[in-house]
């Protein structure tokens, strides 16, 4: 189906994408946070996210010519690469992600035509809300529609994430891009990561809100100890397996079932790796459930527990985060806090009864500064939609 010109165009978009804004499109895709299941997904695990009211706008136009030009309101440069230059270059930045896009979609033989394409977005960049995955989602699905090419919310995902991980080179799960296609107002998603079956849960949050605390300390996967703890997973992995635990993900175990085969795993340092994955996924599984029947009570108590199997077992929380988390929950009317995404820096995010959230932020707020010398930045959350074109006037992030 065509779409609609965009009713409202970026000047910025118009000095190098003259004259008019006729043929220009606009789509969005938001940023997400992650309730339960943190480095479950790429263990084939559960995990309970939520795409939220934050993301990313792309104005897009379609070009003749092989030719994608990719401009930011964050970036002073314009970034061009061709069908000849389809390769990763450490120097295009931000730009990387919307060229793996167009790698990944070519790679599946769709006829993608080249585009001019302006990005702004409100998630803040290296907090662990998945700015990348907005960026990413949103180019695969615009280039699609401007290609009149049927768009499968899943499939999305997944050439999005083939984008991330082949094209820019970070081994991450596929979490953040299945929630930012799939997101649903007011849902969490409950995804296997294992078999990709999902559903979504019902969220009320008509007496607490979703607090997010961004640590201002970014996080960056490429460079931080990501990989080794994938690297550490799949050596646990494959002693068990060696062992003949008929597995084929550290997930696939229930606690019973590691507290049988542990000692099949003797470096110390590993064991702890698979108690955080399993516990944590155990987490993520009931932790759906809870929230179906509306006890926010245990909830929030298993938020607090996977923040200290984190910290602990998967050690991937850092002085700052675990400040933000353990402050939070000494605060009265705050049910349960942890950190959000990949880690080594970031956010936390916290279940806050909404008459409590002044206290929250002023008891939050005056410790860290005076520990770090800077202040965290509070974020309320809506529970929002996946990726879609937007026509009504607007959007001004």
């Amino acid at each position: 189906m065509k779409g609609t010109r965009a009713q409202y165009v970026p000047p910025e978009f118009l000095q190098w994408s003259p004259p008019s804004g006729e043929s220009v499109r606009v789509f969005f895709a938001p940023g997400r946070i992650n309730l339960l299941g943190e480095h479950t997904d790429y263990n084939g695990g559960y995990v309970l996210p939520g795409a939220i009211d934050r993301g990313t706008w792309l104005w897009i136009r379609r070009r003749p010519d092989q030719v994608w030009r990719f401009g930011s309101k964050t970036e002073s440069k314009i970034i061009t690469v061709t069908s000849e230059s389809l390769n990763y270059h450490a120097e295009n930045g931000f730009a990387n992600y919307p060229a793996g896009v167009v790698w990944a979609l070519r790679q599946e033989g769709m006829d993608v035509p080249g585009a001019d394409c302006y990005f702004v977005g409100n998630v803040p960049q290296g907090a662990g809300l998945s700015s990348s995955a907005s960026l990413e989602v949103v180019m695969a699905w615009a280039l699609m529609a401007l290609a009149d090419i049927d768009r499968d919310r899943a499939m999305v995902a997944t050439l999005a994430h083939r984008a991330e991980t082949e094209f820019v080179g970070v081994p991450c799960g596929v979490m953040d891009q299945y929630t930012v296609a799939l997101g649903r107002k007011d849902h969490v998603l409950s995804l296997c990561a294992g078999t990709l079956v999902y559903n979504w849960i019902p969220v009320d949050l008509s007496s607490v809100s979703l607090v997010i605390v961004n640590s201002n300390k970014p996080h960056h996967l490429i460079s931080s100890p990501y990989k080794k703890r994938r690297s550490e997973c799949d050596a646990a992995l494959a002693s068990l397996q060696h062992a003949g635990v008929p597995i084929g993900n550290l997930a696939d175990m229930d606690v019973a079932q590691w507290a049988e085969h542990r000692t099949l795993v003797t470096d110390p340092i590993l064991q702890k790796r698979v108690n955080h994955v399993v516990s944590e996924n155990w987490r993520a599984r009931q932790g759906a459930q809870w929230l179906l029947h509306g006890d926010l009570t245990r909830f929030g108590e298993a938020m607090r527990s996977s923040h200290e199997s984190l910290r602990d077992d998967y050690e991937v929380t850092g002085s700052e985060l675990d400040a933000l988390a353990e402050t939070a929950w000494t605060v009265p009317g705050c049910l349960g806090s942890r950190m959000t995404g990949a880690g080594f820096g970031g956010s936390t995010i916290a279940l806050v009864y909404s008459t409590a959230l002044n206290d929250f932020q002023a008891r939050i707020e005056e410790p860290y500064r005076r520990r770090f010398g800077y202040s965290p930045t509070f974020l309320t959350a809506q529970l929002g939609d996946g990726v879609h074109e937007v026509h009504e006037r607007g959007p001004t992030p």
